[in-house]
């Protein structure tokens, strides 16, 4: 049983750790490169530590304003989506039961929509009011945060709405009823007893749209119009190419949600060490925090201080510390490595030119050889001087000395022979030919032939 425990335990310590790889694997990595001094985000070779990154991303006009305009939008979002979540999830508990269902589908169906659709919808169907309303291209209908908010805010307040909805479930309605039947109206009611008992789903609902419309890509794209947010901002700087500016960026997005996570974590187990203790809702809420008190069993609040005196050091050594000189060194490491690089190239082709050369040199024998029996080749040897002086080729009888003294013939059979060119063989004794020209060609060469006389 001891060896099963261990193997189970063994198993369940591989499962979290590949879970949590993979779900923080990329941010860490991320928040790694924020601080290397490559051009190019990667971890892997470490050059040098560097603030640089940090320094650029808060010269970044277009970053800048695209968070300028995220948190915009984002505060709108939150309204907007809050308002209509609460406003969607009331309605739900005071409806008629059998239209609970429908009116629940409805009410939900935006989540399941893509934020294209949604996107395009929103700008075509303000466009078609901008027109009926008359107004011009530039009122407020065309305006790309006005329309971001009311895209986003379409499916945001669906999420907010199931946040109030699962609050809800938990209420007790007697409270409501009883403050009217003391004499409360309705306004009352609502502002003493619900509201104060939905502040924690309105946090959350907040918080939760905030996100949602911060990073959202997909709806935001067809209605910013000229007031671009973060998302596009960045999708439009990653075709160009980024720098590890995009990483500080989310470095410090990761910071600021993990220290407020921290925070939240830390105020709630506080709340609920006091009241474990018996102190009274208002007490806790009402006093500030006391150091020795809320640290005792809340490790929260532990790695929240040790997170805010990290992010102190880190700021604080980010001043003093310069990677001038260790980029310098780095350079210069790559310059010495490329120039190597391109000594073994260079002998490498050297090598090769001398394996070529070699191989000539091989070669060059046999060509020798063709060229000390000229003639001899791929014809056989045909056209070999012997041939045309009636001489034998190599490796074929001697020619008897009688026929070496009529040149002209040899492999041809005598055609070139200077008789041939004559209509009869000339004698001995004669010096020059009795019909020059008529030969075996017939006489198409003959002297006659080639004067300029009619046939007839």
């Amino acid at each position: 049983m001891k060896s099963e425990n261990v193997f189970l335990k063994i198993l369940l310590g591989a499962y979290l750790i590949l879970f949590f790889g993979y779900l923080l694997g990329p941010l860490l990595v991320m928040s790694i490169t924020a601080f290397n001094s490559p051009s190019f985000p990667k971890m892997t070779p470490w050059e040098c530590l560097t603030f640089e990154w940090f320094d650029v991303l808060a010269n970044d006009e277009r970053i800048l304003n695209g968070i300028r305009n995220s948190l915009i939008v984002g505060t709108g979002t939150v309204i907007l989506s809050v308002t209509m979540g609460l406003a969607g999830a009331l309605i739900l508990t005071q409806i008629w039961p059998r239209l609970r269902a429908t009116y629940y589908t409805i009410v939900i169906a935006p989540i399941l929509i893509p934020g294209v659709v949604l996107g395009i919808s929103t700008l075509v169907f303000w466009d078609r009011i901008n027109v009926m309303l008359g107004f011009s291209s530039d009122s407020f209908l065309h305006n790309g945060i006005f329309l971001t908010i009311l895209g986003q805010s379409t499916f945001i307040a669906s999420y907010c709405m199931l946040v109030f909805i699962a609050r809800l479930q938990r209420f007790d309605v007697g409270l409501t009823e009883a403050a009217l039947d003391l004499g409360a109206t309705n306004v009352q009611a609502f502002r003493k007893i619900l509201l104060p008992f939905m502040k924690p789903a309105i946090g959350s609902a907040a918080v939760l749209a905030f996100l949602a419309s911060f990073e959202n890509y997909n709806t935001t794209t067809f209605t910013f119009g000229k007031y671009p947010t973060l998302t596009i901002e960045l999708a439009q700087k990653v075709r160009y190419g980024i720098n590890p500016s995009i990483s500080a960026l989310a470095f410090i997005i990761i910071a600021l949600t993990l220290f407020g996570a921290l925070a939240h974590e830390m105020y709630r187990r506080k709340q609920q060490l006091a009241l474990a203790n018996g102190a009274p809702v208002s007490a806790v809420t009402g006093k500030g925090f006391q150091l020795p008190k809320f640290l005792k069993g809340n490790p929260a609040a532990i790695l929240l201080i040790i997170l805010t005196l990290g992010a102190i050091s880190t700021i604080w050594y980010a001043q003093v510390h310069s990677p001038q000189q260790c980029i310098l060194d780095v350079r210069e490491q790559k310059r010495i490595e490329t120039e190597k690089k391109i000594q073994a190239i260079k002998e490498k082709r050297r090598q090769e030119m001398l394996k070529k050369q070699q191989e000539q040199q091989k070669a060059a024998p046999s060509s020798n050889q063709a060229i000390e029996s000229p003639g001899k080749g791929a014809f056989g040897g045909v056209f070999a001087p012997q041939n045309l002086e009636n001489n034998a080729p190599d490796g074929a009888a001697p020619v008897p000395e009688s026929k070496k003294d009529n040149p002209g013939k040899g492999a041809f059979g005598g055609v070139f022979a200077p008789q041939n060119l004559n209509e009869t063989a000339p004698k001995e004794t004669s010096e020059e030919p009795v019909n020059p020209g008529a030969g075996a060609f017939g006489g198409v060469f003959a002297p006659k032939n080639l004067k300029e006389e009619s046939s007839d």
